[in-house]
């Protein structure tokens, strides 16, 4: 049984890796904090949410297997 199959098309993985370079830094930017190392410590949990939506995204965006289409059946990719 393969793990990672192929069911995303190339413009799907393109649009996420545009929106996951969009969220992943966020959170950073977004934040303004007076000491620039402690910034990891104050993450709202919509800006934490926002860096874990990136992150899949660039997952799937890399990957070309998505999992929430795995489990629906869903297959965009040609092959």
């Amino acid at each position: 049984m393969k793990i990672f199959i192929k069911n995303q098309n190339k413009s799907e993985r393109v649009a996420r890796l545009i929106i996951s370079l969009f969220l992943i830094p966020s959170p950073f930017i977004l934040e303004k904090s007076p000491n620039e190392y402690e910034l990891l410590m104050e993450l709202t949990p919509f800006s934490f949410a926002q860096f874990m939506v990136g992150s899949i995204l660039l997952f799937n965006a890399f990957s070309g297997m998505c999992v929430v289409y795995r489990f629906l059946g869903a297959n965009t990719c040609k092959v």
